[in-house]
């Protein structure tokens, strides 16, 4: 099924009109009402809906039509109207926002201020605010959630509009029995929402088709698994423009020497993106951290050194338990400080002389790997690609056949000098 396309930079806030259902028990006669002084008239929304767009704030608009500030935002909200606004946050709205942010939908509360959802999920973390729980959907959350699947929109955009995680509208959506119209018919509902719950906690294609696979779903190619997730919205955060408000919880956040990992999350951006973006705001090299994206304890001088003196000496196994870290951790690490493992490093001239020697003169591979500082199989595949296998039948001498405890220690020195011993004439 063809996917809609919808533009990202756009300033989509509504998919549709949500107009809640009026529950009224018995049909009373019509009445006639008495005209009330402050009732709106269509001059005065008019002018609010023009106010509004040109991203006036409530107490200019107040100014202009002569209303409370109060009878301002009642009436924003009832009017439905939303907006991507870039305007400075003032005392009050972040007080309405701290007392509030805890005891009411979202969506709601965006509706009220005038702002984004997406603006007021930064701006309260910004301001340390919590949430004890994902508060219930509403019927305007429902209603988009239904219009966007039902349009095709991918479901990063969904819920970047509606302001609620990546994940929650997965299971929404499911609870409410509806299917993405991308959504291919030989894949099932439920390996769908697997699928999209083991991508959010980022893991790579290839470990989530083999998850799927053991959980007894369909075996799928990673890269076609890639495709249907994109095409249902899953992505790292691309595409989407940054805001005021996520750009000073980035600068908050460079400045506090916070981990950027709960960033990343709550955001939606990859790494890559907050980084672009950083790079953009001029604060790389300002984290106190030097790697704010990881939740592990910073590399100390000391750790660092023992890295710099054994990697490639002493297996990476026993640094990394001697340290206290992960193998990849370790790896990771003497990659970024530009570190080469010793049994990467090219062959010199005197290396390969070395090899050709122990094979003429009948020296055991391991020994070689020992004098030379690299793996028994490195040397191994080095010695084959030479013509000087170890194994060979033809080979002029075979290896000592004494245990290596007792054999004496041989060096790149003593393996070069062996073609001398053995062109030195004989003492009469």
């Amino acid at each position: 099924m063809k996917q809609t396309s919808f533009d990202l930079d756009a300033e989509i806030v509504e998919l549709t009109p949500f107009v809640p259902d009026q529950q009224t028990g018995t049909t009373a006669p019509l009445a006639e009402l008495a005209f009330r002084a402050d009732a709106w008239l269509p001059d005065e929304t008019l002018r609010l809906r023009a106010a509004f767009a040109d991203d006036c704030t409530l107490e200019e608009i107040a100014t202009v039509l002569g209303r409370s500030r109060a009878s301002i935002a009642t009436r924003i909200y009832d009017l439905g109207l939303r907006r991507n606004s870039r305007r400075s946050w003032i005392a009050w709205e972040d007080e309405e926002l701290a007392r509030c942010y805890t005891h009411e939908p979202t969506a709601t509360l965006a509706a009220r201020l005038g702002r984004g959802v997406s603006a007021l999920y930064a701006r309260a973390q910004l301001l340390g605010l919590s949430e004890p729980g994902s508060p219930p959907y509403s019927g305007w959350e429902d209603a988009q959630l239904r219009a966007g699947y039902a349009k095709g929109v991918p479901v990063a955009q969904i819920a970047s509009l509606i302001g609620r995680p990546f994940a929650g509208v997965i299971s929404r959506a499911s609870a409410l029995g509806l299917r993405h119209a991308c959504q291919p018919d030989d894949w099932s509902d439920a390996e769908m929402a697997r699928a999209l719950t083991l991508a959010a906690t980022g893991v790579p294609y290839v470990v989530i088709a083999r998850a799927l696979a053991s959980e007894g779903f369909p075996a799928r190619n990673s890269r076609s698994l890639g495709q249907r997730l994109r095409k249902l919205g899953y992505g790292r955060g691309w595409g989407r423009p940054w805001i005021t408000e996520e750009d000073e919880l980035l600068r908050y956040a460079y400045a506090t020497g916070a981990s950027l990992t709960p960033l990343r999350e709550r955001l939606g951006r990859s790494p890559h993106s907050i980084r672009w973006r950083a790079e953009a705001l001029g604060l790389r090299g300002t984290h106190v951290r030097r790697d704010g994206f990881r939740q592990g304890p910073v590399w100390t001088a000391g750790e660092e050194a023992r890295l710099r003196a054994d990697y490639g000496k002493v297996p990476t196994r026993e640094i990394a338990e001697d340290i206290g870290r992960g193998v990849r951790a370790v790896l990771y690490h003497a990659n970024r400080l530009g570190l080469v493992h010793g049994f990467m490093r090219a062959f010199s001239a005197d290396e390969d002389c070395a090899i050709r020697n122990a094979w003429t003169h009948g020296v055991s591979m391991v020994d070689v790997a020992q004098a030379l500082g690299r793996d028994p199989a490195v040397i191994g595949k080095r010695a084959a690609r030479i013509g000087c296998r170890f194994n060979d039948p033809a080979r002029p001498s075979r290896g000592p056949r004494t245990r290596r405890a007792n054999r004496t220690p041989v060096t790149l020195e003593s393996l070069l000098a062996l073609n001398a011993a053995a062109d030195r004439p004989l003492a009469a």
